[in-house]
Order: C-alpha cells, then sequence, then structure tokens
C-alpha cells in the first residue's frame, strides 16, 4: 500500500514539474515574441546601431566608435547643415557611410583652399563656413556643385582621407539612414552627438 502511495505521489510530482517546466517554456516564448514586437518595429523605424569604419571622419569619430542613429527626426524635418548622417552609399547600396552635411538642396557649394563657400538665395553673395569641427586642417581640393533639389552635400572631417560629395557627387536624401545621435562607445566619449553649424 505505502509503494503504491510513493508511486502515486512520484507520478504527481512529474506531472507538476512537466507543468511547471511548460508554463516556463510559455513563459519565454511569451516573453520573446513581445520583445520581438517592440525590437523588430523599433530597430526599423526608429532607431538602429551603427559602427564607425574608417579615418574619413577623424578626429571627431574614430574607427570602431558605436552610435545609435536617429531613424525618426528626418520624418518630420529636414537635414540641417553640419548634422553628422548616416546612408547608403548610391553607388552600392549595402555599404553605409557616415559623414557631414555640408551643403543643402539648390545651393552651390565652392571647395578653395581657403576653405567650403556656401551660396544661396540667402546669401547669394555667399559666405564661409565656418568648420571649427575640422580643428584648423584645410581642404587641399578644389570645386564648385549646385546642388539639387532633395539632395545634400556631405564631407569627411578628415578632408584628406575621405571618399565623399568630392568624389561622387550630392547624396540624395532617399539614400539617407539617419542623423548620429548618441554615442555609447568608446566609454570615455559616451554622450549624444555634437553638430555644428
Amino acid at each position: 500500500m505505502n509503494g503504491r502511495k510513493e508511486e502515486i505521489r512520484e507520478e504527481e510530482s512529474e506531472k507538476k514539474s512537466q507543468s511547471r517546466f511548460a508554463a516556463g517554456f510559455k513563459e519565454i516564448v511569451k516573453f520573446v515574441a513581445i520583445s520581438l514586437l517592440i525590437i523588430v518595429p523599433f530597430r526599423m523605424w526608429v532607431a538602429q546601431p551603427f559602427v564607425v569604419s574608417g579615418a574619413s571622419m577623424e578626429p571627431n569619430f574614430l574607427n570602431g566608435d558605436y552610435l545609435i542613429v536617429d531613424e525618426l527626426t528626418y520624418n518630420f524635418r529636414e537635414p540641417k547643415r553640419g548634422e553628422i548622417i548616416i546612408f547608403k552609399f548610391p553607388q552600392n547600396t549595402s555599404q553605409f557611410f557616415i559623414k557631414r552635411i555640408v551643403g543643402l538642396p539648390k545651393e552651390t557649394v565652392e571647395i578653395t583652399p581657403d576653405g567650403v563657400y556656401i551660396y544661396n538665395e540667402e546669401k547669394p553673395e555667399g559666405f564661409l563656413l565656418g568648420e571649427r569641427y575640422l580643428y584648423g586642417i584645410k581642404t587641399q581640393s578644389e570645386k564648385r556643385v549646385e546642388i539639387d533639389e532633395n539632395e545634400y552635400f556631405v564631407l569627411g572631417d578628415n578632408r584628406l582621407q575621405s571618399f565623399d560629395s568630392r568624389n561622387w557627387g550630392a547624396l540624395g536624401s532617399d539614400y539617407i539612414v539617419g542623423r548620429a545621435w548618441l554615442r555609447l562607445w568608446p566609454i570615455n566619449k559616451i554622450g549624444f552627438v555634437e553638430w555644428f553649424k
């Protein structure tokens, strides 16, 4: 009789164990499903990670810097001069680049040894772009480009080692993924990304 009671207890214990396992498994599946429902849309339409590759934005962004890209803001306003953007390279959309917006739609950008000049409706006589983020480094090339509507002229901060609008022309707005918003690596530079007009 005692043996039978022990068997029944073991069966009940086994059923409870299986029931707890099933309940735990269901909770894990529910957690994963809810997480995916939140994370996937967030990553697709709000923000995504980006790792800087190369020297084109030195000294402001170094190879390996880990950034969060704000994909939402440009749905509500146009990009501004000085903002750092991440975009799909027009000649190979599987590659992502990081550059700074220098010229806006319908402007003329003139690059000289003295610096970058901008001509637009507001200032038809032109003005020299104050580029304090270059830390005194001069742009070596010379070029004059008229920017069409819905296009931007982008340059790397490290002008000597940047493959940018000087090489392949103005960037169409449809290639822009978003603006660099937050730096998470390296630890000593964690913070919101600063941009200059």
